[in-house]
């Protein structure tokens, strides 16, 4: 173990049976900042623990993690996407063309590239022929694919005679678990018989069948006394509803393993369903409730089988930067040590690795005026090292993150003008490229402008028109219409005065009792309302009662 404090040095005991994530002053990659307020760590050997015991209190091993392949989903959206470069798009179909291949995927085949009933595929000249109903097409079609017809002439072509091959190879196979677990029943015992049942699970889950896979999960589940392997099972659910979209899935069987694991779950699947409850809460565009879990999760990561790491800090950063408050953002965006690793320079950044960087009370320090970093300045990261797992589906790339880390300074350094442009290269570079962002794009590039206009406006009782507009970096007529937007929605309290001279906007700032008598008498107008609707519904003439 190793633990914080003025305790003497010791060795660690060797054991084949360490941690992947194990942390050490000699290897700080690995699990980084596990302790980041602790500037160096001391080692404490406890002989009375063995492994055992330690690594029983962790909770087992996780199980059913290795499908289905979440990343195959994202070549699908990529297929799909108007904004995915050409290149892109064929490096994603001969991706999911291999995989096919390899992992004998035939139902996962049909439910994409059938000419009738395929989501990638135009329907053939038989118009009056209607598609079958693949795989729950219908509450997963939207949250697949990017858009409902292939804006390229990228795709992935129908073989009917691999189809026949593939499906082959699947029945053979099916044969197999059939025959491991009528031999299981009638020589060996109930971990024999779960352990096939469950290959047969993890089968369906790996060629792509959503509903046998669930079917499977659900069989397991109800043989199973085990509360850790219910919890992979749940898990397990979870991605099959991520990787075809099943908004619906995803939120009964999150609440699901919410429940599993208050009932006496480890801490590792407790930490495992923080980054799942997070990624689910992006699907639905909750990133206040999502920031929270996401950026707890960045220090203890371990859902390989979920996304990438370098996923997890696009995610983390994106939903604290909308959702935050200012003091909130500077302790666990800005000067957190887990994102400062990733997307700091220089000093701050060997610092970050290093565990002397801690992230402070979060105070609020005064704006800077130094200009923000130019684009020549490249943050690209590879994040192989950063942790590794033998369920990891896909290696890190290399990924540019210099947009998301002059998104962040020049948003909190109040550099607006930067700031309009690392958000422009954000939803270029992120937000139309990840199937868990395209859909809340123009959402978030709102939320993020109007963000930064209040920030500016609530330290000034008048500004500028022509003022403001320099200062973003956009003409005054654009700022006029988006700020008139936001004052109609009441988002933003000011009104803008164009009539005497060039324009000025005065902001007002109803104060807090101002403001909660305001929601009180909303409130009870509200209530008198649906009394008043309630008592005509219910109301009874005398003829009526008799």
């Amino acid at each position: 173990l190793r633990v914080a404090g003025g305790l003497s040095q010791a060795p660690a005991p060797n054991t084949s049976k360490q941690r992947h994530h194990s942390c050490s002053p000699d290897n700080p990659s690995r699990n980084l900042n596990f302790f980041p307020h602790v500037p160096r760590f001391r080692t404490l050997y406890l002989p009375q623990a063995p492994p055992e015991h330690l690594i029983a209190k962790m909770g087992s091993e996780p199980q059913y993690a290795k499908y289905p392949l979440l990343p195959l989903a994202q070549h699908v959206f990529a297929l799909t996407n108007a904004y995915a470069s050409r290149p892109s798009q064929q490096a994603a179909a001969k991706a999911l063309n291999d995989a096919i291949t390899e992992h004998k995927m035939a139902p996962l085949y049909r439910y994409l590239a059938h000419p009738l009933e395929g989501i990638l595929n135009q329907v053939g000249e038989g118009g009056s022929q209607t598609p079958g109903k693949p795989l729950s097409r219908k509450s997963s079609l939207a949250g697949m694919i990017a858009t409902k017809s292939t804006p390229t002439t990228v795709n992935l072509p129908w073989d009917e005679a691999r189809y026949q091959e593939l499906k082959a190879d699947n029945d053979r196979e099916l044969e197999e678990f059939q025959k491991e677990e009528d031999e299981a029943v009638e020589k060996a015992g109930d971990t024999e018989i779960q352990a096939a049942r469950g290959k047969r699970a993890e089968f369906w889950a790996r060629v792509g069948d959503k509903d046998r896979a669930i079917a499977a999960y659900e069989d397991v589940f109800e043989k199973t006394g085990i509360l850790g392997t219910k919890i992979d099972l749940v898990l397990a659910i979870i991605r099959m509803g991520l990787f075809y979209g099943d908004k619906l899935l995803v939120k009964k069987h999150v609440e699901r393993a919410k429940t599993l694991v208050e009932s006496g779950g480890d801490w590792d699947r407790r930490n495992r369903l923080k980054a799942y409850e997070g990624i689910y809460l992006l699907t639905v565009r909750s990133y206040n409730l999502a920031a929270p879990l996401l950026l707890d999760s960045l220090s203890t990561f371990t859902s390989y089988e979920l996304c990438t790491y370098s996923s997890l800090v696009v995610y983390s950063v994106l939903a604290g930067s909308v959702s935050l408050k200012r003091v909130d953002f500077k302790s666990k965006v800005v000067d957190a040590p887990e994102i400062k690793a990733i997307l700091g320079d220089g000093d701050d950044k060997i610092l970050a690795l290093s565990g002397a960087l801690s992230a402070g009370p979060g105070a609020d320090d005064t704006m800077q005026d130094a200009p923000a970093p130019t684009a020549a300045a490249k943050t690209a990261v590879n994040l192989t090292t950063l942790g590794t797992s033998t369920d990891q589906p896909e290696a890190e790339m290399a990924i540019d993150f210099s947009p998301l880390a002059q998104l962040v300074s020049s948003l909190y350094n109040g550099q607006y003008k930067y700031f309009f442009q690392a958000l422009a290269e954000v939803e270029e570079n992120f937000l139309t490229q990840d199937r868990y962002l395209h859909e809340h794009k123009n959402w978030f590039i709102r939320e993020m402008r109007l963000r930064a206009y209040q920030q500016l406006l609530q330290s000034y009782r008048v500004v500028g028109l022509e003022t403001m507009a320099t200062d973003f970096g956009v003409t005054v007529d654009f700022l006029d219409r988006d700020l008139a937007k936001f004052i109609a929605a009441g988002r933003i309290p000011c009104t803008i005065d164009r009539v005497s001279g060039k324009g000025v906007i005065e902001t007002n700032r109803p104060d807090d009792k101002n403001k909660q008598y305001q929601d009180v008498v909303r409130q009870g107008d509200q209530l008198i309302t649906k009394l008043q609707k309630y008592g005509q519904a219910v109301r009874l003439r005398g003829s009526e009662r008799a």
